[in-house]
């Protein structure tokens, strides 16, 4: 497996998301996307008329001259940036997308905004998660959850974010049985979904509900390991796959054929073949899908060896 660790961290990565109220979505997508290629940044931005979300690579001078762009826009003058650094870009290309939702959860009425969860520093989270009256829940997908989470936190199982609503109208059943609603603390990867589910739980009626700001991202760079609660790795959608204390890049590589991560011990699998296949997936794809797949990484080695033979991609470029 390719050593991530070894080259010099070249590529500030910055995570980001602002729920405000956006009226001409399209106003706001042309001018980011061409401030985004001109400046060599790659990554994804979705755009929604609930805000912003998506997470940029870049020199830091892009980034910075994107996220200059980005304050100007209503409401986002005060937007939190988890920042951390990657030593190749961990993106191939620029999309800034139009959305219904920044972050889906099939709720249309929630107010992000104005009906949110108590907010809790990293600072201050173990204090609240040790407390034994305290329920903790995962609010990311199963196959996140499943490298790292939080010591004693609830997995719902869920597959995408959408399901959570489901998940906890169910749960909440057993809750009420012990005669009382819960204080509940909820977590995510940057803060946008557990953000957005303490707005869901509240409409549900939940007032005790807390959120960790700016998400594990946040308290990875912020909490020193000896004091943390965390076990694991952090799952990241880019091509780190994975990030520990410190924010330094973890060992997991990404399937390309199901998206799930993969330890060291999984590519030493049979069933594991590079952008094919892996044991999370090799039973359940078609020998169609795997010839599909196959085709898909052919075409991306081939775009490798073009790139090593012009000597890298020029600054603003796409592949």
């Amino acid at each position: 497996m390719t050593d991530k660790t070894c080259r010099p961290e070249s590529f500030t990565v910055a995570a980001l998301y602002q729920f405000t109220s956006f009226d001409d979505l399209a106003a706001v997508q042309a001018p980011l996307a061409e401030l985004c290629e001109r400046n060599g940044v790659k990554g994804t931005l979705l755009i929604a008329r609930e805000g912003i979300n998506g997470t940029i690579a870049g020199s830091q001078a892009g980034i910075d001259a994107v996220l200059a762009h980005i304050r100007t826009l209503p409401g986002c003058d005060t937007i939190e940036v988890k920042f951390s650094h990657a030593p190749s870009m961990p993106f191939r290309r620029m999309k800034v997308r139009l959305k219904r939702e920044i972050v889906t959860m099939g709720q249309p009425d929630l107010d992000p905004v104005g009906d949110v969860g108590t907010y809790v520093s990293p600072e201050d989270w173990n204090t609240l998660i040790d407390d034994p009256d305290t329920i903790v829940i995962d609010t990311r997908n199963d196959y996140e959850v499943g490298i790292g989470t939080f010591a004693g936190a609830i997995d719902p199982q869920t597959e995408s974010f959408r399901q959570f609503p489901e998940w906890f109208r169910e749960k909440r059943a057993e809750f009420e049985k012990e005669g009382k609603l819960p204080k509940i603390a909820m977590f995510c990867t940057g803060g946008i979904r557990c953000e957005k589910s303490t707005a869901f739980l509240r409409s549900e009626g939940v007032d005790e509900v807390y959120h960790l700001k700016g998400g594990i991202l946040k308290y990875l760079e912020t909490v020193p390991e000896e004091e943390s609660r965390w076990e694991g790795d952090c799952f990241v959608f880019d091509e780190r796959v994975s990030v520990r204390h410190g924010l330094e890049v973890g060992d997991y590589a990404l399937c390309r054929a199901c998206r799930n991560p993969l330890s060291c011990e999984q590519m030493q699998s049979e069933k594991y073949v590079e952008g094919i296949s892996c044991p999370n997936c090799f039973d359940t794809r078609t020998d169609e899908q795997r010839a599909r797949y196959a085709e898909r990484q052919r075409q991306t080695e081939l775009a490798k060896q073009r790139e090593a033979g012009s000597g890298g991609m020029t600054e603003g470029s796409d592949e």
